[in-house]
């Protein structure tokens, strides 16, 4: 958790703060990741287990992840106790997706 350096410049989040978030998505990740995806090159989707309070937990730290990192957008579905996420990203950003991408494929053979 350390290492942050992929963590672009124009996120507004406090550094001290940027390792919390991080942990945030890690136990998410962690504990409800089923699969991922990369739909595109600007995208990646994945697919949460649900339960009690799963979506309202997911949809708090995509929009407080939004709010500081405003070129991530977050779609956030659900289904028969699956909850899907969508991050897209612009251009620019792309090489921040692919950190989240492996970060997140490298919590899912934990």
């Amino acid at each position: 958790m350390s290492d942050l350096a992929w963590v672009p410049q124009s996120c507004t989040l406090p550094t001290e703060e940027r390792p919390l978030r991080v942990a945030e998505w890690d136990q998410l990740f962690a504990e409800r990741l089923t699969s991922l995806s990369r739909p595109g090159p600007l995208r990646l989707h994945l697919d949460l287990a649900g339960g009690p309070g799963i979506e309202e937990r997911v949809r708090d730290l995509a929009e407080r992840e939004g709010g500081c990192c405003s070129f991530f957008a977050f779609t956030v579905t659900s289904g028969d106790n699956l909850i899907g996420l969508d991050i897209a990203v612009d251009q620019e950003h792309v090489a921040v997706l692919q950190a989240l991408a492996v970060r997140t494929a490298a919590g899912e053979q934990r």
